[in-house]
């Protein structure tokens, strides 16, 4: 068995810093996104469980200097992608 099939993902992950679903450890794995079947490489959060992915809106910015970001509904598949 490899690293990468040990791993157990989380339900929910972030890459926000200041969410309280970010964690660096699982990150650095290099987690990949399949929704609906096709992978996406602009997912900012997803849940499994509640079936959602948060995904970056272009180059848009929140008065704060936020990624914008637009929840879409449907299957979410998270994997580890291997290494090379």
């Amino acid at each position: 068995m490899t690293d990468t099939e040990a791993v157990q993902l989380p339900d929910r992950l972030s890459i926000e810093p200041s969410s309280p679903y970010y964690n660096e450890d699982i990150l650095t794995l290099d987690v990949g996104i399949r929704f609906k079947g096709q992978e996406k490489t602009n997912v900012i959060e997803y849940c499994v469980s509640e079936g959602w992915i948060r995904v970056a809106a272009g180059n848009a910015k929140d008065r704060h200097g936020n990624q914008l970001a637009i929840k879409v509904h449907g299957p979410v598949e998270p994997y580890v992608r291997p290494r090379q």
